[in-house]
């Protein structure tokens, strides 16, 4: 196993403090789950915005956020659909990252993950789960890029658009992960399949404007 994994973040945990929760533990607002943590709680050792081929896509149901939530495809064969994914990277040991995906699965952190399958075979289902499926969608600086998704198929899953509150959420981890302005977060979530088609553009733009905003990003 590598001393180190990049985990690349497209959904909440765009945001460093929606990860601090799985690294150090406790209840994020909003919700009614609280996490263990990390056996390790040091923090990541750098972070960086990463840019990966493939879509995010919205479907499900979540409870906690009652619409769609962002599920990572690393291939496609929609010509209408982007093939770029906007991420955050967390340069975390092994450990730390099979912590992360334990919680993820709602379990307690007890050992590190077998990822010889998907560094080997780029993909390794390891349950039926949402967020069950690892995929390789990088290397960078010589140390494998993993992030985890659904098990669906892209193209013929149900997308689900995302509630307000979820796209907020998101827009404002794209600005805090990528430092994009309104209107470049606007062109990459109107694209998205589950939000395409869904939203009005400026009903999208003003939930942007509002969501940067009440976050205090300039």
């Amino acid at each position: 196993m590598p001393e180190y994994i990049w985990y690349a973040a497209y959904g909440s945990n765009l945001h460093a403090k929606r990860l601090a929760y799985y690294i150090e533990g406790g209840t994020p607002p909003g919700t009614e789950h609280t996490y263990p943590g990390f056996r390790d709680k040091t923090p990541p050792l750098k972070t960086r915005a990463l840019t990966l081929r493939g879509t995010i896509y919205f479907a499900w149901e979540s409870p906690v956020w009652t619409g769609g939530v962002g599920f990572y495809s690393p291939d496609h064969q929609r010509s209408d659909w982007p093939n770029s994914a906007a991420m955050h990277g967390y340069l975390l040991t092994t450990g730390q990252f099979s912590d992360l995906l334990t919680q993820e699965m709602y379990r307690e952190p007890s050992k590190d993950i077998d990822l010889t399958e998907v560094l080997t075979y780029g993909r390794s289902q390891l349950g039926p789960g949402r967020y069950e499926t690892l995929v390789l969608a990088d290397e960078l600086e010589g140390i494998p890029v993993l992030t985890f998704t659904s098990p669906w198929d892209v193209h013929t899953v149900e997308l689900r658009c995302p509630s307000t509150r979820y796209l907020q959420m998101i827009s404002t981890g794209l600005h805090e992960s990528h430092k994009w302005s309104a209107g470049q977060i606007h062109d990459y979530l109107a694209a998205r399949p589950g939000i395409h088609g869904e939203w009005a553009p400026d009903e999208l733009a003003e939930l942007i404007e509002r969501a940067l905003e009440s976050s205090g990003a300039e």
